[in-house]
C-alpha cells in the first residue's frame, strides 16, 4: 500500500514537473511574441510615414487594428497560463473545476489554461448555445405581429 501511494505521488510530481515545462515553455514563447510586437510597433510608429492615400491609409489602419487585437489575444493567454501556473505551484491545476476529475493531458498540452475537462467542456459549451438560442427566440418574439 505504501508503495502505491509512494508511485502516485511520483507520478503527479513527474506530471507537474513536465507540465511546469510545457507552461513556461508557451509563456515564454508568446512572452517574446508580445515584445517583439511591441518593438516593431515603436520602431514603425517612429519612421516617417510617407504621404498615402486614403485607401493605403485605411489598409494600414485596419492591418494595426488586426495586429493590435492579436496582440491582446496574447496578452490574455498569457495572464491564462500565469493562473495556470499559480495553479500547478497550489496543487489544483489539472482539475476540472466541475467534476473534479483530472484532464487529460492531452487536452492541457492543446489548451493549457483549460479549467474543464472535455465532457464538462463540451456541456456547458451546450448549455450556453441553449441560452443563447432562446434568448433569440425571445428577443424575435418583440418582431411578432400580434394583430393578425
Amino acid at each position: 500500500m505504501m508503495a502505491t501511494t509512494t508511485t502516485k505521488a511520483a507520478q503527479k510530481e513527474s506530471r507537474n514537473i513536465e507540465l511546469t515545462k510545457m507552461l513556461e515553455g508557451r509563456r515564454r514563447t508568446l512572452w517574446d511574441e508580445v515584445q517583439g510586437k511591441i518593438r516593431d510597433g515603436r520602431r514603425d510608429s517612429t519612421k516617417e510615414r510617407e504621404v498615402l492615400d486614403e485607401a493605403e491609409s485605411s489598409e494600414i489602419d485596419i492591418q494595426d487594428e488586426i495586429e493590435f487585437a492579436l496582440l491582446q489575444l496574447k496578452a490574455e493567454t498569457l495572464h491564462k497560463i500565469d493562473v495556470a501556473l499559480r495553479r500547478l505551484d497550489e496543487g489544483t491545476y489539472g482539475q476540472c473545476f466541475e467534476c473534479g476529475d483530472q484532464i487529460a493531458e492531452t487536452r492541457l498540452r492543446a489548451l493549457p489554461f483549460a479549467v474543464r475537462c472535455r465532457d464538462c467542456e463540451e456541456a456547458r459549451e451546450a448549455a450556453q448555445w441553449r441560452e443563447r438560442m432562446r434568448q433569440r427566440r425571445g428577443s424575435s418574439a418583440l418582431f411578432v405581429d400580434r394583430a393578425n
